[in-house]
């Protein structure tokens, strides 16, 4: 059973209360069940959810958690009067002291996607995101000279979820490229490469680990041996040191991290928030 049954309620996606929900509840030792409740936008649906928050404590005999990022007020007082869970309103904590600090008035904008026809970021953002799609894995040479970081390394050492990743939360037009034994053996970066070398930033990754995750793909293959392994991870590194690339290790570190890392490597001049 979990500890505590936690829910993520707004007026958009639900997407800001959940990721700062989870940010505060890591520091927990607790395995919580989480229940999203988007689109909240009505006094109707905030009555239905209060039903849904009291029934959970009545039957597990604890208040639930509740994260809210409701700009709605005529919806929220409805969750505040009748919810029987521990609220943690985060617009109310954080946006009506910055409203008193700056002597402005928030525009209640209702989530971070909400009218994304009219957003140049949103468009950019989508643009990034079919960019790193088409450079995945070295599809595609064209137009290398755009992209704002071009990541480089052995198969499955994080190029592809590293690139979608910057799309998806940055805008950044990401391309990845393999390195291969065919480079190993010419000792030199591709040559479409070439001209990019200050995009480049490199993957790596143990070959323990790499082995056991190309295992997982290709079972008992030559491309999973570990011998193998190890002769690409040490053949890749030693062609990132003679190039001057950037580079890191991907094997404890999350996507969040690396992704981080490589923003303050690079320093991109353009950044989606």
């Amino acid at each position: 059973m979990p500890n505590r049954t936690v829910f993520f309620i707004s007026d958009g996606t639900g997407i800001t209360a959940e990721t700062f929900g989870n940010a505060i509840l890591a520091q927990f030792e607790m395995k919580p069940r989480h229940v999203r409740l988007p689109f909240i936008d009505s006094v109707d649906k905030a009555h239905q959810a209060v039903r849904q928050i009291n029934h959970t404590a009545e039957v597990e005999g604890k208040k639930p958690i509740v994260f809210t990022t409701l700009v709605n007020m005529e919806v929220l007082a409805v969750i505040k009067a009748g919810c029987q869970g521990m609220l943690l309103d985060m617009f109310g904590t954080f946006v009506q002291p910055l409203e008193a600090e700056l002597g402005l008035k928030s525009n209640h904008r209702i989530g971070r996607f909400s009218d994304v026809s009219k957003s140049q970021a949103y468009h950019d953002r989508i643009e990034a995101i079919n960019y790193s799609l088409s450079h995945d894995d070295g599809q595609s040479n064209r137009d290398l000279g755009t992209a704002d970081v071009i990541l480089v390394g052995v198969s499955r050492s994080g190029k592809t979820p590293t690139s979608l990743y910057l799309a998806m939360q940055y805008g950044l037009k990401s391309a990845n490229y393999p390195l291969i034994p065919e480079d190993f053996d010419r000792r030199e970066l591709p040559p479409a490469l070439v001209p990019h070398r200050a995009k480049l930033f490199g993957l790596t990754i143990q070959p323990e680990r790499l082995s056991e995750i190309r295992n997982e793909r290709r079972p008992q293959s030559r491309y999973a041996a570990l011998d193998n392994c190890r002769m690409e991870v040490s053949e890749a590194e030693a062609m990132m040191r003679r190039s001057g690339i950037r580079w890191l290790s991907t094997t404890t570190k999350s996507i969040e991290e690396i992704a981080t890392t490589i923003l303050q490597e690079i320093r991109p001049e353009r950044l989606v928030y």
